[in-house]
């Protein structure tokens, strides 16, 4: 039953992104100031959704894995694997985002790249759940877990300023399409794409981060195992 359900999650999601594909390139209408290049935000805005949501995943995980990490370690473990699924598929979404957005501005303003307020502080949260990777990877002691986690809680504290970045400051970034000033918003020819896109890499994020749970999970289990050997032994 359990193997059913997971190959009707994997097939709805194909689905989604098939159907989502379908929206963003054949349904939606060209946009009259950006032409074809616009079509970019259908995966542009709902990566960075999902990049968002999945730092939060990492940073409650991080919270959680030093909540318990000396009361109940199985729960802490259990936490910390959430956190690492979390920063990991965020971070992929976010590279994502990131390279999209740079072919955008390349179009749209001419240039790869500018050290505006949302690109630089969106560049930092990148930056630092990359080093939250690295550390995980190549650190190695008892305290490993506990540092991830409080760089974790730190890098999620840049999602709220990236958000509001761009009604805090002045930005070449576009200023925010919903919920910014009078006028903002989707057409709803736009829209509908739109949002049947964040459903579709809502979907396949999810399934990416259960995976990469399952995976880190058996992961520990094993570690764990090995060393009540080493000390049997």
């Amino acid at each position: 039953m359990k193997r059913i359900a997971i190959g009707l999650y994997v097939a709805a999601t194909v689905a989604l992104m098939i159907w989502g594909y379908y929206q963003a390139i054949y349904v939606a209408p060209t946009d009259a100031m950006q032409g074809e290049i616009f079509r970019i935000i259908f995966y542009h805005v709902p990566l960075f959704i999902c990049s968002f949501l999945f730092f939060a995943i990492s940073f409650m995980g991080s919270i959680g894995f030093l909540a318990y990490r000396h009361n109940r370690p199985e729960w802490a473990q259990i936490a910390d694997a959430w956190a690492l699924a979390g920063a990991e598929v965020g971070v992929v979404c976010c590279t994502n985002a990131l390279i999209l957005g740079s072919m955008w501005g390349r179009r749209a303003w001419g240039i790869w790249w500018t050290w505006d307020a949302r690109l630089t502080t969106t560049l930092v949260l990148w930056l630092i759940y990359v080093s939250y990777l690295l550390l995980r990877r190549f650190a190695a002691g008892p305290q490993m877990q506990t540092l991830a986690a409080v760089l974790g809680i730190f890098g999620a504290l840049d999602v709220p300023i990236v958000y509001m970045s761009n009604r805090w400051w002045r930005t070449q970034h576009p200023a925010p399409v919903f919920g910014g000033a009078a006028g903002s918003g989707m057409d709803k020819s736009m829209l509908i794409p739109f949002v049947w896109n964040i459903f579709a890499w809502l979907a396949w994020g999810i399934l990416i981060l259960a995976i990469r749970f399952h995976v880190e999970r058996q992961h520990q289990k094993i570690e764990q195992t090995e060393t009540e050997e080493a000390l049997r032994v």
